[in-house]
């Protein structure tokens, strides 16, 4: 089959972020399947862009043997304000247009990620155009997340986030949703027909992250030797409210041994930095983004990881993906997220425990109860461990993935 994926934050080799499209395609190439990906100029979490895209509209490059991206124009004012932001989403939606109607051959099937929610706009006018069968994939509730955490305010532009839903829902031949919450929200409150709807969940890159020594460099380099050691791994976004991480770290101060070690990027880093400085905490370290290929040593180098988003509604639907890497490394996990993500922590997998982001006197007590039972974070990991194995490998993912579209081709 030839695939056309169109994905505005499709990462390049070796980027740091989410991956779930770079293991699906490699999984796709290996089955014999063509890709060409359709994807932004700018990294979703540094908001930057490399020196060979500026100024160009559409660069084609050669990502593997058998996938092909085609690098269209973001707007550089993508992370400076949220006027930027919005440019950035709609100059990718017309670039990206431009790209599918004139620069790719015909395709058996196209996949739509979302968010940002405009992308709906370029895959509907794709479809039409191009005659292809589509697949409409639900990352994030937009607009809703965006409505919750105050990114997205405007009443105007509420109205039209909603249409472009509406619409994207209505043009889809297929929904793929990322956990099952998502589809329940279809259904229940969107009113999507259920047999329209395919769960592809997140899952865990096990050939990428994998159990291994914790006294490795990381902690080598970052003196860590002696610590123990909280990460983060992930975007420094509004989303993901680390502030309340710094909230935890204040409450474990008097505790010299522990550590918050934060790692990636993202709009609120400076702002974070600039807090822990003024407060003169020094349990905080923060870490640039890494390549792929370092991250699961510097999860192996934790005692603990987390995962925190604000405190509202919607997330209560989303799966982190975050939280398959740390079973994949076999860590115990505190998660500031209720809903679904807490119930596949606490409940399916017992890899952890869920805190209430808002109290950091709790998320204190249970990183202290962690701390002084190494025998419970040898269970809760391998617990972890034990139930992507079996459950979320992204390599059975990406199989049952091309069998929905198989089914659509014919």
């Amino acid at each position: 089959m030839k695939i056309l994926v169109l994905h505005q934050y499709f990462l390049g080799k070796d980027d740091p972020g989410g991956s779930r499209f770079n293991q699906f395609v490699k999984y796709w190439e290996e089955m014999g399947h063509e890709i060409t990906v359709v994807a932004g100029t700018v990294h979703y979490a540094t908001g930057e862009k490399e020196e060979k895209y500026k100024g160009k509209w559409i660069v084609e490059e050669r990502y593997s043997e058998k996938t092909t991206v085609l690098r269209t124009y973001v707007s550089e004012a993508y992370n400076k304000s949220f006027v930027g932001r919005l440019w950035g989403y709609f100059s990718f939606a017309f670039s990206s247009l431009t790209a599918i109607l004139f620069k790719t051959k015909r395709h058996d099937v196209m996949i739509v990620t979302s968010p940002p929610l405009f992308v709906g706009i370029t895959g509907i006018f794709s479809k039409l155009f191009k005659r292809l069968p589509m697949i409409f994939e639900i990352r994030d509730l937009w607009p809703e997340s965006a409505i919750d955490t105050g990114v997205l305010n405007n009443k105007f532009l509420i109205k039209i986030a909603y249409l472009v839903e509406k619409l994207s829902y209505k043009f889809a031949d297929k929904i793929n949703v990322l956990t099952p919450a998502f589809k329940q929200t279809l259904i229940e409150k969107k009113g999507i027909d259920e047999n329209k709807i395919i769960f592809i969940p997140n899952g865990a890159d096990l050939d990428i992250f994998q159990p291994g020594p914790k006294d490795n460099w990381v902690r080598e380099k970052y003196h860590l030797e002696d610590k123990f050691v909280i990460t983060y791994l992930g975007a420094h976004g509004v989303a993901n409210h680390l502030h309340s991480l710094i909230d935890a770290a204040k409450e474990c101060q008097n505790h010299k041994e522990i550590i918050f070690m934060l790692v990636g990027d993202g709009m609120q880093k400076k702002e974070l930095k600039q807090r822990v400085k003024e407060e003169g905490l020094n349990n905080v370290l923060f870490v640039d983004s890494q390549p792929k290929k370092l991250i699961s040593d510097f999860c192996n180098a934790s005692d603990i990881c987390t995962a925190v988003l604000k405190k509202v509604d919607t997330f209560k639907t989303v799966y982190p993906n975050k939280v398959f890497d740390y079973m994949s490394c076999a860590k115990p996990i505190l998660l500031g997220i209720d809903g679904v993500a807490r119930k596949l922590v606490e409940e399916e997998s017992g890899s952890g425990y869920y805190v209430d982001p808002e109290n950091p006197r709790e998320f204190k007590e249970k990183i202290l109860e962690l701390y002084n039972n190494r025998q419970l974070q040898n269970e809760l990991g391998e617990n972890g461990l034990n139930f992507v194995r079996e459950h979320f490998s992204r390599k059975s993912l990406a199989e049952k993935y091309a069998i929905e579209i198989k089914r659509m081709v014919r």
